[in-house]
C-alpha cells in the first residue's frame, strides 16, 4: 500500500504515500507495524497534521503514554496531554531563558536513550513531529541495538545476556550536573529495573537495552557497571549502526524503542526555536515480564 525506500543499509525507511490527515485502515496500520518490525525507523515527510491527527495516527499501534517526562510540567504549553513537547519554548511560545531548569534539564536529550527506559513499563513506539525547525543543527540520530548486538563478539553476548540495569532520569541528567529537583520528581523518577538484553516480539531479533538513563546493574559494583555500559554505548553508537535525519518542517519521524537509541544534536537554542512535538506509546509490560531474550 506504501512505498519503502531504505534510509540506511541497515535500517530505517522512508514512506511515500502516506497521508497522516486521513485515518489508516486496519490493513495499513498491520502494514506500518510490520514496516516497523523491518526497519525499526519510519520517516513520513510532508505531513502537515494537528497535534490531535498526531495522537489519531499513535492509537493505531497501541496506548499512549499518560505522563510526561520533564520538570516543571505545570509550565507546558499545549494543551494536549497526549503530547510532549520536545521543543526549547516556555507556555508562552518563547525561546526558554538561558538559565530555565527545563533547558537544562531538556539537554539530557542529546545523550544517547531509549524513551520511557525509567518507568517500570518503558515506550513502545515514539513519533517525532517537525513544526519548526533551526537553519541549521537540531538534528536526531538513531542508533540500530539489533544490528549491534548481532555484531558483539560471543564472550561479551554471553557475559551480557542476563543481565538488569536500573534505569533513571535522575541518573542520565546526574552525567550533565543536574541535580535541581524537587522532592515528588525524585520519587516519580525512582530507578526502575530493566532486561539489559531483550527479544523483539514482532521480529524475533535480540537487541541490547541501552540507555544513558541506565545507573547501575544488578550484581556489579557501580565503576565496573557503568564502565561496561559506556563500553557498550561507544560500540553501538559507531557510525555503522547510525543513523543522522536532518529535520524539514512536516517530518513525522518514528521509532521503536525496543530496538534502537537516539539523541538529538547541538543547534543554537539560544537564537532559534525548534518546535517538535511526541507521542509516545506504552510498550506491553515491564521488561522482566517479557520473555527473556
Amino acid at each position: 500500500m506504501f512505498a519503502y525506500t531504505p534510509l540506511t543499509p541497515v535500517f530505517g525507511a522512508r514512506v511515500e504515500g502516506a497521508d497522516l490527515r486521513r485515518p489508516l485502515t486496519p490493513e495499513q496500520a498491520r502494514e506500518v507495524e510490520d514496516a516497523m518490525d523491518r526497519y525499526a525507523v519510519l520517516l513520513f515527510p510532508a505531513q502537515d497534521i494537528t497535534d490531535e491527527q498526531q495522537a489519531a495516527f499513535g492509537e493505531n499501534f497501541g496506548p499512549i503514554e499518560g505522563t510526561r517526562a520533564t520538570v516543571d510540567v505545570h509550565k507546558q504549553r499545549l494543551a494536549n496531554s497526549s503530547i510532549n513537547d520536545i521543543s526549547n519554548l516556555d507556555e508562552k511560545g518563547e525561546i526558554l531563558a538561558a538559565d530555565d531548569r527545563r533547558r537544562f534539564f531538556s539537554l539530557g536529550n542529546r545523550l544517547w536513550h531509549s524513551d520511557s527506559s525509567f518507568k517500570a513499563t518503558p515506550a513502545k513506539y515514539s513519533m517525532l513531529h517537525a513544526r519548526s525547525i533551526p537553519p541549521e543543527g537540531g538534528e536526531t540520530e538513531f542508533a540500530d541495538m539489533r544490528a549491534a548486538w548481532d555484531a558483539l563478539p560471543e564472550k561479551t553476548r554471553a557475559e551480557v545476556r542476563n543481565y538488569v540495569c536500573d534505569h533513571s532520569l535522575i541518573y542520565s541528567r546526574a552525567q550533565l550536573g543536574f541535580d535541581d529537583y524537587k522532592e515528588e520528581e525524585k520519587k516519580m523518577w525512582a530507578p526502575v529495573p530493566q532486561r539489559l538484553v531483550r527479544r523483539h516480539l514482532g521480529s524475533g531479533r535480540t537487541s541490547i537495552y541501552l540507555s544513558a538513563h541506565i545507573g547501575r546493574i544488578h550484581g556489579l559494583p557501580k565503576p565496573e557497571a557503568m564502565m561496561l555500559i559506556r563500553d557498550l554505548m561507544e560500540f553501538a553508537t559507531q557510525p555503522r549502526f547510525v543513523y543522522s535525519h536532518g529535520w524539514k518542517v512536516g517530518d513525522l519521524v518514528m521509532w521503536d524503542n525496543r530496538s534502537t537509541m537516539h539523541r538529538g544534536r547541538a543547534y543554537d537554542d539560544k537564537t532559534y526555536k525548534r518546535d517538535m512535538r511526541r507521542v509516545t506509546l506504552s510498550d506491553v509490560a515491564p521488561t522482566l515480564e517479557q520473555a527473556a531474550a
